[in-house]
């Protein structure tokens, strides 16, 4: 229950916000004591700086907008940030702490770069109380954030963990073939290799086909998602490929490495999904887990090409070299290893996600104690 010494102020009335005109290619050259911050944290120093006194930053355009941190004092943000200033009689921690628990996206415009204005959020309402009041808040909040912050880290690195281990159990399967395995390229084991539509098809929403690229390829699935566009049969019909269930799809420009299988799915391929069927031989979870292993990702390091959009070549792709046990029964004994060892890192994954979710909760909850009184007598 709010107390009755706590006033109903709006956040313009707590605070100032100062703009930046700070452009980050004006300032390559500069070097100096002042650090400078942009979107993603600590650019670089400077000679220069804005603010006198410690400060709070929010992201006001692009990725992340609304997002807050603390600053020190004699540094500076880029023109893509603000400034937040407390008033007199409000504490910085107190005020950086409720713009935390802020819902910053109602705010937000811009279809292409989003954006907030102050003039806008200012409007949010807040409970303040005295001085010493919010300074026992922030101590109550800072023990339980620094509590909550360590049980996420302790989280996260479980995750990373149980990822790396399988990555560590696929690298000592493929990297360490066994003396009968064979060896040979994709092009070899392969009846076909090709890519798909270098071009945009006619779409068609109420057509029945769609089409996939490599960010609809997943651990073995095909994933349709919501902005998934469609074409027509006859759009279909014009750009087909001959795909059967010996199909594997993998993504081989921009996000690489993803694979899937073909399951009579209704669709036409983009450019960067690539497929290739294999011959009866090879069992294609068999390839899939090969695909997933860091021996493959080691091999897209050596022979991508691109600065920004990474790409891997049909003929990278036709010259990859694969080790594998001549007998078919041994290559599904060993994917039904890998398939269960999978299924357990997927089960730990799940919890370790869930724990930081449920941390992130807590965090909110926490914040909506605060500024309704109840962390306080």
């Amino acid at each position: 229950m709010v107390r009755s010494n706590w006033q109903t102020k709006t956040l313009g009335e707590v605070c100032d916000k100062g703009s930046s005109n700070i452009s980050l290619n004006k300032i390559q050259e500069n070097e100096g004591d002042y650090p400078i911050y942009g979107a993603k944290g600590f650019l670089k120093k400077v000679d220069f700086y804005h603010q006198e006194k410690p400060y709070i930053s929010i992201i006001k355009d692009g990725a992340g907008v609304g997002r807050v941190n603390l600053q020190e004092a004699k540094s500076s943000v880029i023109g893509t940030l603000q400034y937040i200033l407390p008033k007199e009689n409000i504490d910085i921690n107190f005020l950086y702490y409720f713009l935390l628990g802020v819902d910053f996206e109602k705010y937000s415009c811009g279809a292409a770069i989003p954006h907030i204005y102050f003039k806008d959020y200012e409007k949010e309402e807040l409970m303040v109380p005295p001085l010493d009041e919010q300074k026992e808040i922030v101590k109550i909040l800072n023990e339980v954030f620094e509590s909550i912050f360590k049980s996420k880290e302790n989280a996260e690195k479980n995750l990373k963990n149980t990822k790396e281990l399988f990555e560590s159990y696929l690298e000592e399967i493929f990297s360490n073939p066994k003396e009968d395995w064979e060896e040979k390229t994709l092009r070899e084991i392969t009846s076909k290799l090709g890519d798909g539509l270098h071009g945009t098809p006619k779409y068609d929403e109420k057509g029945e086909y769609y089409f996939i690229n490599g960010n609809n390829l997943n651990d073995g699935k095909i994933n349709i998602k919501e902005n998934t566009k469609k074409v027509s049969f006859e759009e279909y019909k014009k750009h087909k490929k001959e795909l059967n269930d010996r199909t594997v799809f993998v993504s081989i420009n921009g996000t690489l490495g993803n694979v899937a299988f073909y399951d009579n799915e209704k669709i036409i391929l983009g450019k960067s999904a690539c497929y290739f069927n294999l011959l009866q031989n090879i069992d294609k979870n068999f390839i899939k887990y090969n695909i997933q292993s860091p021996v493959f990702f080691r091999y897209l390091e050596k022979e991508y090409t691109g600065a920004t959009i990474k790409n891997i070549s049909l003929k990278s792709m036709r010259e990859y070299k694969i080790y594998f046990p001549k007998s078919i029964s041994e290559q599904k004994t060993i994917v039904q290893k890998l398939d269960a060892l999978s299924k357990e890192i997927k089960e730990l994954e799940s919890i370790y996600k869930q724990k930081v979710k449920d941390l992130d909760e807590l965090k909110k909850s926490m914040l909506q104690k605060a500024f309704s009184g109840e962390l306080t007598k």
